[in-house]
């Protein structure tokens, strides 16, 4: 079965990152059915860095907090390194927060930034800064407003630290919800835990078949569920402020295998009430029988050739609301921060991506937030119901 949506992020985040050596270097993935040849990169196509990258402000009411979670499966091994002991998972989380308190909140830590070049960037010659130094809008420690949120749970795609979601989770906690974005250890260029340590991508370039990749989601869903276990727990939450979470609103999101892995979270964890996948293939498959006629969004990409057979089979057998929603002009990183990196430095995009990072930006926040707000808060939507002369670029599937 081919999975057109599926890219392969080791390459796609060189994409979002300024190049400074003296080779070319791949841009793209390696072509697969539908998509285009790779593209080269040289010195010479990008822009240099002069100011860090600035994510788009939040457009809720609501300030932003930050707390970082350090939490531990003495339950469960780590699936791809048990050696390792317990699953040991980083989660960072967004709440709403009064404004003025609080510090400013790093992007992510100088070593998985190190570690994230120097995976994607031959010879990186590249300063730390040109990720650490990114403007984010959340304040660590801030002081939390009053009251009761959904919860919503984001998953990074394959090979992509949890911040390439950052803009995403500031934005829905403005709007009012506590975001939780995991980092799924082992999965990604980097993870950095408390003590200093900061853990490689192990699994990377070790998946080969559907079967591996529908391990990975499934994976991914255990410690999706492993948090709320820790988030909702009674009497003891592993966070302070876990007040705040409406237990009985939960959601969850993600980009690329985070988007895939919430067809399994959303089979096994009754919690979690709707889904959206962002652009990934759903290699984890829904059943004939459905998701028990929970809510579902598919928000991707316009593909050059057939649809990605993955979607077609799932769209068939959901059993819910659902929506099939394509950005036109979109590509793989359009989800994300990512593309405000590329677009920052002057790198070339993929043929047929004619979205600014901006847009995408805008138009993944409008109907993920959307989504969430029908589903979870009861909000009528009509963004949702179909096309409209503001969003041109947006598609809606029957």
């Amino acid at each position: 079965m081919s999975r057109l949506r599926r890219t392969a992020a080791a390459a796609a985040l060189l994409l979002a990152l300024p190049l400074s050596v003296a080779t070319a270097v791949p841009a793209l993935a390696a072509p697969s059915p539908g998509r285009p040849a790779p593209v080269t990169v040289t010195v010479a196509d990008a822009a240099p860095a002069t100011t860090p990258v600035e994510l788009p402000r939040p457009t809720g009411p609501f300030a932003v907090g930050l707390d970082v979670l350090h939490l531990v499966d003495e339950d469960r091994p780590d699936p791809w390194v048990p050696s390792a002991g317990p699953r040991q998972l980083m989660v960072s989380m967004y709440y709403p927060a009064h404004p003025g308190t609080g510090s400013p909140a790093p992007y992510m830590t100088p070593e998985a930034a190190r570690l994230l070049l120097d995976a994607k960037v031959p010879g990186n010659h590249l300063p730390t800064e040109a990720l650490t130094g990114t403007r984010t809008w959340a304040r660590a420690d801030a002081r939390p407003q009053g009251g009761h949120y959904p919860l919503i749970v984001l998953s990074p795609g394959f090979t992509a630290p949890r911040t390439e979601l950052t803009g995403l989770a500031e934005d829905l906690t403005s709007r009012g919800y506590v975001v939780a974005l995991v980092d799924h250890t082992y999965e990604n260029s980097g993870t950095t835990f408390p003590d200093g340590t900061t853990l490689p991508c192990t699994v990377c370039g070790t998946l080969h078949d559907d079967k591996a990749w529908a391990g990975l989601d499934a994976s991914r869903a255990k410690d999706v569920s492993f948090v709320l276990d820790r988030l909702t727990d009674r009497p003891h939450p592993a966070w302070r402020y876990a007040r705040l979470i409406d237990r009985d609103r939960i959601g969850m999101a993600g980009h690329s295998a985070g988007g895939a892995a919430t067809v399994p979270a959303l089979l096994t964890d009754d919690r979690i009430k709707a889904g959206a996948d962002l652009d990934g293939s759903l290699d984890y498959a829904v059943p004939d029988s459905g998701i028990g006629g929970k809510p579902y969004l598919m928000l991707g990409r316009a593909l050059d050739g057939p649809e990605d057979k993955s979607w077609t089979d799932a769209w068939a057998r959901l059993d819910g609301w659902k929506r099939w929603i394509t950005f036109h002009g979109a590509n793989h990183l359009s989800f994300t921060d990512l593309m405000l990196f590329s677009e920052k430095f002057g790198l070339p995009t993929p043929p047929g991506s004619t979205m600014s990072a901006q847009r995408g930006v805008e138009l993944t926040r409008a109907y993920v937030a959307a989504f969430f707000d029908l589903q979870l808060k009861g909000i009528d939507q009509p963004l949702l119901d179909g096309p409209t002369p503001a969003n041109p670029e947006v598609t809606f599937h029957s």
